[in-house]
């Protein structure tokens, strides 16, 4: 059967363009996959995305015009229950009418489980453009739009108006209706740099034609790429590095259909401004490609994308330049106003910002962060007066008018505000960092004054947030509690703090009553989990979940016991060792008195004396290499034990008649299990 290439094109008003790739990415691999379900595609649908801030298109290769002719087979009901007396049962009767049958033309065949009445017959394939039309709407259907709209007297809701419909199979066109469009083979091009409409004379023909005659770059991969090309050129011919994200790149290519990149300037004087005031302005406001120099500084020049050719472009850089002069000079104001005042002088604002109306206000969570910083910073080691007077001036800047405006740049201005003011170099880089780390992946602070605050502000929103009842459940989590809680790990697995201590402080830092009896305990659970989580993303889950039965309280030495554990699983004697832990820990289940310290003179059989030296000389030696911080060590001594302990359950009765004789058996190996648990429950190891 002959395949050709199917197109399809939606032509709109402008797409958002923080969401054009991913609804060009859906309605391609869903028109594709609808495709496929459809029998229609020679195999594997193979098809190409093409989305433009005016288009969602997709081109599928090797489409059917007619769908194959299929066997259907109807099964019906049981040939013990089909026939009674002679005579077809009323369920066989309906089964064949049902069908669109004779009872004679049934026949016999088995389900796997009994014979049944089936009725087969061949189902002549179906035309493309019988099916095509479903697909594309259904494809329509399950674009992910937050909200739509109607436009005209149109009764058809999409994220933006629709004006035109291409389908196209090879040169033919499928005529199918989309959202109130009949189909043909015309569309348009760039707004401004084509004229009229193109018909696109075969479906392969799509992407070259929208090049050549519509001045249209119709893949976002393309355009993607020549947009990065071309920014790389002018930062190379200038000797500077383009400050711009995957995200900020991935929506300029939304806004454009044919990209051309130009280079541009501003006065000089904008830049004592801090710097990261005017690369926000420029990449958030105005989608400009800030450029920096060898090190790292804002130059005065950047780089913007226009959707226009021009023999002259001066007229469109000079209006960009007046644009973003007026930005940079509100930025400009801003930093000369918030000025006037220092820090210190704005924390009474503080009281009317909201933190939580059933928590308080900034000003009262200041008063929080002071003692908790204060307290982490003793335990870091670090002066805890400059922890104190940090996490006094942390919130500070929330209240100047360019975090009011970028509030993206709150911690960054108190940064170069309290500069200004003459604080310390180390209080400035706190407020700063006391953010950190943000997100997955993102820095840690870099000293111990940072870290001291930024545990601080994490350790009393997750305790805070949680003890007021607003605990995360599935996938909700306003408060971002689940982020704090990994930010906090993260620092505590680089100092040796104890993380229960850091919750009861800052539970204790609240006002009695004010939180639930029940939240340190609950945070502490909270925060085993969502380790747990994070190991896991290196570790197996048996050796993260034997490391952390032991519920460490400190966290800097985990890396170490996992990597341990790691290694003595792959001892020839571990599997056999963490099965009889496992019996060990049983046995220990049934004890019915608490245990103690063995008696020699209770020890009867050769094999648990032999079980019992052999502990004796394994403690010091496993005791040692832990206080060491030799986990690796530690484990691999339990080597030698193994066979005393084979010995040993395979000689002794644990659970001896004589009461006596059981619970200093039990003592025993309660004394072992100790040792064969001070790194890690081995128990938990899977073979």
């Amino acid at each position: 059967m002959s395949t050709s290439t199917l197109l399809i094109e939606l032509l709109t008003e402008e797409l958002p363009p923080k969401a054009l790739n991913n609804l060009g990415n859906h309605f391609a691999a869903s028109v594709a996959e609808g495709l496929e379900k459809a029998q229609l595609t020679d195999g594997a649908a193979e098809y190409t995305a093409y989305t433009s801030p005016r288009r969602l298109a997709v081109q599928i290769k090797n489409v059917k015009a007619v769908q194959a002719d299929q066997k259907i087979v109807k099964k019906g009901p049981a040939v013990a229950n089909a026939m009674k007396d002679g005579a077809p049962t009323k369920a066989l009767e309906g089964f064949a009418r049902g069908a669109g049958a004779k009872i004679e033309d049934l026949t016999i065949i088995n389900d796997g489980k009994q014979d049944v009445y089936a009725y087969e017959y061949v189902q002549t394939g179906k035309p493309l453009g019988e099916l095509l039309e479903d697909i594309i709407n259904q494809a329509v259907k399950k674009l992910p739009i937050p909200k739509v709209m109607r436009w005209g007297s149109s009764t058809f809701t999409f994220v933006r108006p629709v004006h035109g419909l291409t389908v196209l199979h090879g040169a033919d066109i499928v005529n199918v209706s989309v959202l109130g469009l009949q189909s043909g083979n015309q569309t348009l091009g760039h707004r401004f740099l084509s004229q009229g409409a193109i018909t696109i004379e075969h479906a392969d023909s799509y992407a070259g034609q929208m090049k050549n005659e519509g001045k249209v770059v119709a893949s976002f991969a393309e355009r993607k790429a020549a947009i990065q090309t071309a920014l790389n050129e002018q930062a190379g011919r200038l000797k500077a590095a383009v400050a711009a994200d995957e995200a900020l790149l991935d929506e300029v290519t939304a806004l454009v259909e044919w990209p051309v990149v130009l280079e541009a300037g501003f006065e000089a004087h904008f830049l004592a401004v801090p710097q990261e005031c005017l690369i926000l302005t420029m990449q958030q406001n105005q989608k400009y490609f800030p450029l920096l120099d060898q090190n790292g500084k804002l130059m005065n020049r950047f780089l913007l994308v226009s959707n226009l050719q021009t023999d002259d472009p001066s007229h469109i850089i000079q209006g960009n330049e007046r644009v973003l002069r007026a930005r940079l000079s509100d930025a400009e104001f801003f930093y000369k106003q918030d000025q006037k005042a220092t820090l210190e002088s704005r924390l009474p604002k503080l009281a009317n910002v909201v933190y939580h109306n059933k928590i308080g206000s900034q000003a009262e969570r200041i008063e929080r962060l002071q003692s908790i910083a204060a307290h982490i910073a003793k335990a870091l080691g670090a002066d805890a007066a400059a922890a104190e007077r940090a996490a006094r001036l942390a919130k500070a800047d929330l209240v100047t008018e360019m975090v009011g405006e970028f509030p993206e740049l709150q911690g960054t201005m108190g940064k170069y505000y309290a500069r200004l003011d003459g604080e310390t170099e180390e209080i400035a880089e706190a407020i700063e960092q006391h953010y950190q780390p943000r997100f997955a992946g993102d820095r840690l602070p870099e000293n111990k004054i940072a870290t001291a605050v930024a545990l601080a502000d994490k350790l009393e929103t997750l305790v805070g947030i949680w003890g007021i009842g607003l605990i995360p459940t599935g996938d909700k989590d306003p408060y971002a509690l689940r982020r704090a809680a990994l930010g906090i790990l993260r620092m505590l697995m680089q100092y040796g703090l104890d993380v229960n201590d850091l919750i009861q402080t800052t539970f204790e830092s609240f006002p009695k009553g004010l939180l639930n009896d029940k939240t340190s305990s609950e945070t502490a659970d909270f925060m085993q989990a969502r380790l747990a989580v994070l190991l896991q993303n290196d570790y197996p889950q048996d050796i993260v979940a034997a490391v952390l039965a032991k519920q460490p309280r400190r966290l800097d030495d985990l890396t170490a016991k996992l990597q341990a554990v790691a290694a003595f699983k792959q001892l020839p004697e571990a599997a056999a060792l963490a099965a009889a832990n496992k019996r060990v820990q049983n046995l220990l289940k049934k004890a019915d008195a608490a245990l103690g310290e063995v008696d020699e003179n209770l020890l009867q059989q050769d094999e648990e004396k032999a079980l019992y030296a052999a502990a004796q000389n394994l403690q010091p030696k496993i005791a040692v290499a832990v206080a060491q911080g030799n986990f690796q060590t530690a484990l691999s001594e339990l080597a030698s034990v193994k066979p005393q302990v084979d010995a040993f359950f395979d000689g002794v009765m644990v659970m001896a008649e004589d009461s006596a004789v059981k619970q200093n058996r039990l003592n025993l190996l309660n004394r072992l299990a100790e040792q064969m648990n001070a790194v890690a429950d081995i128990a938990l190891l899977s073979e």
